[in-house]
């Protein structure tokens, strides 16, 4: 008879530690630092814990079948490594979870319509964060926060569309350089030539 009370006491031990973890853990998994990411839309000043920081970013305005690139930029100076990773969910179980790729400030993907269909269905970019050294500098005090940028841009033939708009700016500036020298008088040509060092009018004979 002891012995099954004992049984009995040593299972409700063990069940309500399974029960009572599984709660922790669905907290730890609703409480993640989150916020909206939008196309096109740059975060600025954006900060993370250095020490294993962490945040979702919920991808906004994403379009179907269309490719994107979420890029994040930092000060060189700071001795951190980020990582990228693209989340179907909400919920994240941490570093020992999931596998991270260390390194990777850029991540490209392509938006798949099914998902952005349905209601219940968000694409998340899942921000990681680490120290990647150790300050070099004596009597200075290693950081405790790391401030980034980050932006998800549309991309067209796998160039983001500002600097598909920059190109064509820069072209246009080169061909009025081309084209406008015909356009000016022949003697206000000859004087700027003039201007030239080392320019030597050709003399016909």
């Amino acid at each position: 008879m002891v012995r099954v009370v004992v049984y009995n006491v040593v299972f409700l031990f063990y069940l309500c530690r399974i029960i009572f973890g599984s709660t922790t853990s669905l907290n730890h998994e609703t409480t993640i630092d989150s916020k909206v990411l939008t196309v096109g839309e740059e975060l600025k000043q954006e900060t993370l814990p250095l020490q294993l920081g962490s945040r979702l970013y919920q991808l906004h305005g994403l379009k179907s079948s269309r490719w994107y690139e979420v890029k994040i930029s930092y000060p060189a100076s700071i001795p951190a490594s980020f990582s990228i990773q693209l989340k179907r969910h909400k919920f994240y179980k941490g570093f020992n979870g999931s596998r991270r790729l260390l390194n990777t400030e850029k991540l490209i993907f392509e938006a798949d319509g099914d998902e952005l269909s349905s209601v219940e269905s968000s694409i998340y970019a899942l921000v990681a964060v680490e120290p990647a050294g150790v300050v070099a500098l004596p009597h200075v005090q290693e950081r405790q926060f790391v401030s980034f940028n980050i932006v998800c841009d549309e991309l067209l033939y796998g160039i983001p569309h500002k600097a598909w708009w920059v190109g064509i700016l820069v072209l246009l500036c080169l061909g009025l350089a081309l084209v406008l020298p015909h356009f000016l008088p022949s003697n206000l040509l000859q004087k700027n030539q003039r201007l030239i060092p080392g320019f030597q009018p050709h003399k016909t004979t």
